[in-house]
């Protein structure tokens, strides 16, 4: 059906090969017959987890983030490990992260969210029936966690405080479900 759009690989080169991110630059052939480069950063994929607390409010995390060199207000998420289940993982981070359990779990959706330059894809869960429990942060990981209200990270997302994209999206996704105007099924 799109095949009037689609690039086709004619080589491939791995131009920078990292311990977390991979770089492949490869030519790749246009609809028109044409030829172009393509660098592309190659990710294994993460967890957002949108955790509900028993009192309706959400918990947040405030991370330092190198890249921007600045604190970012974010849902607690972080990339799969090799061979591990998208669930199992979301159920770990949040763990990890947070020292929160929860008793359920619905898939929300996947987003890609940069794809001009990455095959990075994110799936979100929401976590509800939380026990609050003891985090296990790893070596070199350093946040905050913090509980607010829905009102207050979507007045957040409007005057800019919280820029990251998978909060933005996921803050929308919760105002969808807890009003009930979207049902997981």
């Amino acid at each position: 059906m799109d095949k009037h759009l689609e690039e086709t690989c004619v080589d491939s080169q791995a131009v920078y090969d990292g311990h977390f991110l991979h770089i492949s630059r490869d030519t790749v052939r246009l609809p028109d017959g044409k030829t172009a480069l393509r660098e592309y950063i190659r990710h294994p994929g993460a967890v957002v987890i949108l955790p509900l607390l028993p009192d309706g409010r959400i918990l947040l995390e405030r991370q330092y983030r190198y890249p921007m060199h600045r604190v970012f207000i974010e849902f607690p998420a972080g990339k799969i490990d090799p061979g591990e289940d998208w669930l199992e993982c979301a159920k770990r981070e949040l763990a990890e992260e947070t020292g929160y359990t929860a008793g359920r779990w619905q898939h929300v959706c996947t987003i890609h969210n940069a794809i001009a330059y990455s095959d990075e894809h994110l799936q979100l869960y929401l976590a509800q029936d939380l026990v609050p429990g003891k985090a296990s942060l790893d070596e070199g990981e350093f946040l905050e966690t913090m509980a607010v209200t829905l009102e207050e990270l979507q007045q957040w997302v409007r005057e800019g405080t919280v820029t990251d994209v998978k909060t933005v999206i996921g803050s929308f996704w919760l105002e969808k479900i807890l009003s009930k105007s979207w049902s997981l099924d």
